[in-house]
């Protein structure tokens, strides 16, 4: 399948690569289907969660563990039900991340990740209970220390 991304132009994809999110992702819930689109720089941990059927609709993501080393959250029992998660292996989490004009001031969203069953190709982006997690962490900022 061929489609439209905002940054790489047209992409050939694989159907099999489409993670469907039944509700979508918040303020954008009639948009279903993503792609993860690695980043082909390697020294770079940021990657695209692309819409399938919106070119414009792309979001950058990095693993929170590649940002912060003692990110930690359990999933709570709905999401396990809901991606149909069997065994940890099973899932990847990201963060979605805003890249503002002075990119020293890039933030992730540690509180709301996005949880993919990366077998069942299902996704859910939720908002954790966790206090210790901000929706603004600023990346640079924190490993400045």
């Amino acid at each position: 399948m061929i489609i439209q991304t905002r940054h790489f132009g047209e992409i050939e994809i694989k159907d099999e690569t489409i993670i469907n999110f039944p509700e979508g992702i918040p303020a954008f819930e009639d948009f279903k289907q993503y792609v993860v689109i690695k980043n082909p720089d390697t020294e770079n941990d940021f990657h695209w969660l692309q819409c399938v059927d919106n070119s414009d609709l792309t979001f950058v993501v990095v693993n929170p563990f590649e940002i912060k080393e003692d990110y930690d959250f359990e999933i709570p029992d709905r999401i396990v039900k809901q991606l149909q998660i069997e065994k940890y292996e099973d899932v990847m989490i990201l963060s979605i991340i805003v890249i503002p004009e002075n990119v020293e001031k890039i933030t992730a969203n540690l509180k709301a990740p996005v949880i993919i069953n990366i077998h069942k190709k299902i996704g859910k982006q939720f908002v954790l209970e966790d206090e210790r997690y901000p929706l603004k962490y600023y990346i640079f900022q924190e490993k400045k220390g």
